[in-house]
């Protein structure tokens, strides 16, 4: 399994019902939220097998727009942090010439 950050933005107007679904799917405890200082979105660190079935964690009503990002964890003494971050340099162009 891998682990997913999930960020879902939403509208005041919004708030309550989506609290409402993510306390029903089972999922409130795993969010942590910023509505109560006007940042009106959820943040949430799950495992998951990939990111669609990590998407699944989010309700319908704003899993379009919820933001999904797989994490990995880097570790100096292996030196492998640099080459990850060396192959992934080119992939960052690619998707901002999209």
């Amino acid at each position: 399994m891998e682990r997913y950050l999930i960020e879902t933005p939403h509208t005041a107007r919004d708030c309550k019902m989506l609290l409402d679904q993510i306390y029903a799917m089972g999922y409130l405890y795993h969010f942590d939220w910023g509505c109560k200082v006007g940042v009106h979105s959820g943040w949430a660190i799950i495992e998951a097998d990939n990111e669609a079935d990590a998407r699944l964690a989010v309700p319908p009503m704003v899993r379009n727009k919820a933001r999904v990002i797989q994490l990995n964890k880097f570790f100096h003494d292996s030196g492998s942090f640099r080459d990850a971050h060396e192959a992934n340099v080119g992939r960052e162009r690619s998707l901002d010439a999209g």
